[in-house]
């Protein structure tokens, strides 16, 4: 049985189908009035089709809102038999060459009803004809035959049309159970190949490693939602594009001996990432190779941590280092320091001897202050752990930083993005504050014809993230992988311990820090800190509403690494 919208579109295809036929009888009709002299009525049989006409339009009316279709195909089948039974009449009856019209409304409906209404359809078919021929022969209606048979031959008209009417329901019923089959056959078909179909895509979507296909071209054809995720782009900017585009270094080739490698790519956001490659050809049997199929897996986080833990280890071996010169360089430096003090005051020296004294003290100073940062960064360090509100600590720190940068008119501008009015975290505010006075120095450092500094705050997960952002002179990837290192300052006159003693405070807050740059770009570090709602109430006494003093003994920046070590590795 047809579902109701396969109805409908039956329906529609039979009022065009009607409106093409009596066009083409009208047609017919005329050129033979036209041609040869004929006693059909005229101006009846136009009236009649113009009325057919009239009857097909009403039902497309109808069509568009009386939903009942089985009913709407009955009634369309029973005014074309009228119909048909009228035209037959006006056209010579026994004569008429437009008796074949009959079968036309059976098979219709055939199509359009179930199969016992195509037999009744042929009983109608066959009384209404016979009823036009009886009516025609007896001249209870004005007949328009040109040949009058008698009554046997009458009689084997009607028989002989019964039969054939009778044979075309069969053959169009079984006909149409055929087509109904077929097309219910048809569609089981295609629902389970839209299945097969569906299931394919979903595996290949819900794959956690990128996928990319491409053409044998390299133009991408196919790409899942894990790639769009890494790539931070999606499949409208990248359908159609040539895969080598999407990445800075070569792609493994499927021919070499090794289909796999790492290669980097930047980001929409200007950073750059690292994944892992590896390449088969998508072949078809009896087809051969039609494209390439590339599996792509993010290594950027382990990679970055590989150079934390390089860093860590160079960390420990520099503050396995401080203990044992800090004290050692410190002492004899003093005693130097005040020898040239007592030099400098002797009457008997002269202005150039003077000069080159000035320059020893100041040298010493500056040694001393090395000194000085060398010995905070390796020393043992206290922290007052208690409930603290970033947003707070925030404002404390611009704050001062904007009434300087006021003072010294650096033109830089500093704007505030929170997406929070409150940040609690458990931290040492004043270390925090440190962290925060830090970042915006190295800033100002950067831009020094001006700038703007933006400074964010937004929750991401379980953690805080705060990220400072300038348009200065930026780093290049060297620099920015070692700039948490001790000495490692890109400024003049900078000790290269801020950003250390940065890392320092960082690690024993158990969060992160780390550094994006581009040359000409500006730089921007990321801090993120545990936030207070997600810490355990039993991992320390402050998670119950007090505060603690906890002294890490850390006598070295090994020691620290050491205890950072069981922090959370996040990126």
């Amino acid at each position: 049985m047809q579902s109701t919208f396969d109805d409908r579109n039956w329906l529609a295809w039979l009022v065009k189908v009607r409106i093409l036929i009596l066009t083409f009888l009208l047609g017919i009709q005329l050129a033979v009035a036209y041609l040869a002299p004929t006693p059909l009525p005229l101006r009846l049989f136009v009236s009649t089709i113009l009325l057919w006409y009239t009857v097909s339009l009403f039902y497309v009316l109808l069509l568009s809102f009386w939903q009942e279709h089985r009913l709407q195909a009955t009634l369309q089948v029973v005014t074309d038999l009228v119909l048909v039974s009228l035209v037959v009449h006006e056209t010579g009856g026994w004569d008429s060459s437009l008796n074949f019209l009959y079968p036309l409304v059976i098979i219709v409906a055939s199509i359009l009803l179930p199969r016992i209404w195509a037999y009744l359809v042929a009983a109608l078919a066959f009384i209404l004809y016979g009823t036009v021929l009886e009516l025609n022969y007896y001249g209870v209606v004005r007949s328009y035959c040109t040949t009058h048979p008698g009554l046997k031959a009458l009689q084997a008209i009607i028989l002989v049309n019964l039969f054939a009417f009778l044979a075309v329901a069969y053959l169009a019923g079984l006909l149409a159970a055929k087509l109904r089959q077929a097309g219910v056959q048809l569609k089981h078909a295609s629902g389970a190949l839209e299945n097969l179909q569906v299931l394919h895509e979903n595996i290949i979507q819900s794959i956690s490693s990128g996928l990319i296909t491409t053409g044998l071209d390299g133009r991408i054809t196919l790409i899942n939602n894990a790639a769009q995720k890494l790539l931070e782009r999606n499949s409208d900017q990248i359908l159609g594009t040539p895969v080598a585009d999407l990445f800075l270094d070569a792609l493994p080739n499927v021919e070499s001996a090794q289909a796999h490698g790492e290669v980097r790519f930047d980001t929409p956001k200007s950073f750059r990432k690292t994944c892992r490659v590896r390449v088969a050809a998508l072949s078809v049997p009896e087809r051969g190779v039609l494209g390439y199929v590339y599996a792509l897996d993010d290594l950027t986080e382990i990679r970055r941590l590989e150079r934390e833990v390089r860093m860590q280890d160079r960390l420990a071996a520099v503050g396995r280092l401080a203990a044992a010169i800090a004290h050692e360089i410190r002492n004899p430096l003093t005693s130097i320091a005040g020898s040239v003090s007592m030099l400098a005051g002797a009457p008997e020296l002269g202005d150039e001897h003077r000069r080159l004294l000035e320059i020893v003290t100041r040298e010493s100073q500056r040694l001393n202050a090395i000194i000085t940062d060398f010995l905070a960064y390796s020393r043992n360090k206290q922290y007052h752990f208690d409930k603290a509100d970033l947003v707070h600590l925030l404002e404390d720190t611009l704050t001062l930083m904007q009434h300087r940068m006021t003072a010294e008119d650096t033109g830089i501008i500093i704007d505030r993005r929170f997406s929070v009015r409150e940040a609690w975290t458990l931290a040492d505010g004043d270390k925090i504050k440190q962290v925060f006075w830090n970042f915006c120095e190295n800033a100002v450092r950067a831009m020094r014809h001006g700038g703007t500094l933006t400074v964010a705050l937004e929750s991401l997960g379980d953690d805080w993230q705060v990220s400072f952002t300038d348009t200065g002179t930026g780093m290049s990837p060297q620099q920015t992988e070692k700039i948490f290192e001790p000495f490692q300052s890109n400024f003049e006159g900078g000790t290269g311990l801020g950003l250390a003693i940065v890392y320092q405070i960082t690690q024993a807050h158990e969060g992160k820090v780390w550094a994006r740059s581009k040359q000409g770009q500006g730089t921007t570090f990321v801090l993120r800190l545990r936030r207070l709602d997600t810490e355990k109430s039993s991992s320390t006494p402050a998670g119950r509403g007090g505060s603690v003093a906890l002294t890490l003994q850390a006598a070295s920046a090994g020691q620290l690494a050491a205890v950072a070590s069981g922090g959370r590795a996040r990126g």
